[in-house]
């Protein structure tokens, strides 16, 4: 297996923000060095021995260390394998979906089995120890997400000890994150600009973590870079498109939309990520998908809480049938928009708005048809609820686009060309109204 590429601009130092977190927890458990700690310039900052707290944060933030600082630090009650197992047996006796995970394999011992051969270096067991204590959030999705990916591996037929690399891919897949700014994760905050590069770059961060341990093998590495890629190429940090990512990374980034599914939606989670797979048919391994599906059709229980989301079903409607017609109107008054430059943002939304018309299409969920739909609908509370569904998945998906035109081509404001001024006004509007 090649070594990916990383990209230069790509800073593996520990962060202010993770620094933070470590520190502020060192505040309520013993955290000591146990070697001296030096910048990169040869400084010693702090000796052999020194109880690591809050106060030293200010010191620290200052330098460049010459090593990552959880190399030299001993941590009271640190996380461990069987803190892990533990962690990982209650999820899947109090979570919905490990549970139904466990319940499909046979048994919730099954399920975590391969978490005890994982290896766990003392750096490692540091960032996870931090992410348990400062981000209990990230920790228990970083669990969740395990058990999906080894529900996975299991039902693909991996050896066991594919699935102790797999189990350790998911476990660290969201390293990268300490390093950010704890905010991006509130859902009222905007991720723009610089926070939306660390976004964007936390799986390359993640990559770097696991690599430099030496403890891990080069497929897990590569899985967890892959984490956020998509079959349709439409996925980030590389891009990449069906048969370049690799089988654990193609694991793991459905294991990540079914754990974030489930944590984000508290009704009808198996309702909404069913629709989401099916909608989203060219972005998801399709072998992998059948092994969920099932799952989630017999967890439904649709009389009892698809009835109130209905409501959104007309404004929905509304909104996406405006988000194509305004783009028809600004690529009719392009000269030659038809003829765009490959790769340029104006081809990009073109062909991503015209893809997702047509899959709305090909599951008769387009505008055009919703609208008759809903004069047959009126008094099915069901029916329109499956609407909504569906409006709430498209319209997530022209966010996504928006986030990816901003992301790809942040010159789009300067509308240099017809084409630019295109796309950042169809930006314009979607900021506005989604």
């Amino acid at each position: 297996m090649t070594e990916p590429s990383v990209p230069a601009d790509i800073d593996t130092a520990d962060s202010p923000h993770y620094l933070r977190a470590l520190t502020d927890m060192a505040d309520r458990r013993t955290v000591v060095a146990d070697a001296a700690i030096y910048t990169d310039n040869g400084i010693k900052l702090v000796e052999k021995g020194t109880r690591i707290d809050s106060r030293l944060y200010d010191r620290l933030v200052q330098h460049k260390l010459r090593e990552p600082i959880d190399r030299h630090l001993s941590i009271e009650n640190p996380v461990d394998v069987p803190a892990l197992m533990a962690a990982a047996q209650a999820l899947v006796e109090q979570e919905s979906l490990p549970n139904m995970l466990a319940q499909a394999l046979g048994s919730g011992a099954r399920l975590l089995s391969p978490l005890r051969a994982v290896p766990l270096p003392a750096p490692m067991a540091c960032k996870l120890t931090v992410m348990r204590e400062q981000r209990p959030e990230l920790f228990q999705h970083s669990l969740q997400m395990m058990t999906v990916a080894l529900f996975l591996g299991f039902k693909t037929g991996l050896g066991e000890r594919d699935c102790a690399t797999l189990a350790a891919a998911a476990l660290l897949h969201d390293l990268g994150v300490l390093h950010m700014d704890p905010a991006w994760s509130d859902p009222d905050h905007k991720v723009v600009g610089v926070q939306r590069k660390h976004l964007v770059a936390h799986p390359i961060t993640a990559m770097l973590m696991i690599r430099d341990t030496r403890a891990y093998a080069k497929a897990a590495e590569v899985a967890v870079l892959e984490h956020h890629e998509r079959m349709d190429g439409s996925g980030y940090p590389r891009g990449l498109a069906g048969g370049d990512i690799t089988p654990l990374g193609r694991i793991l980034l459905l294991a990540e939309v079914v754990a974030a599914f489930y944590e984000k939606y508290e009704d009808m989670p198996a309702q909404r990520l069913s629709l989401v797979l099916r909608l989203n048919h060219r972005k998801f391994p399709a072998a992998l998908v059948a092994c969920i599906l099932p799952l989630l059709q017999e967890e439904v229980a649709r009389e009892s809480s698809l009835m109130p989301l209905g409501n959104d079903a007309p404004r929905q409607i509304e909104l996406l049938a405006e988000a194509f017609a305004y783009w028809d109107s600004l690529k009719a008054a392009v000269p030659g928009g038809a003829k765009a430059l490959p790769g340029s943002a104006f081809a990009f939304a073109d062909a991503r708005l015209l893809a997702l018309q047509k899959t709305l299409l090909e599951s008769g969920s387009h505008p055009r048809q919703q609208s008759e739909l809903m004069a047959q609908l009126d008094g099915d509370a069901i029916g329109l609820a499956e609407v909504a569904l569906v409006g709430r998945e498209a319209l997530w998906q022209l966010e996504s686009i928006l986030n990816a035109c901003h992301r790809r081509w942040p010159q789009l404001a300067d509308r240099a060309t017809a084409e630019d001024t295109a796309v950042a006004d169809w930006c314009d509007w979607a900021v506005r109204r989604l």
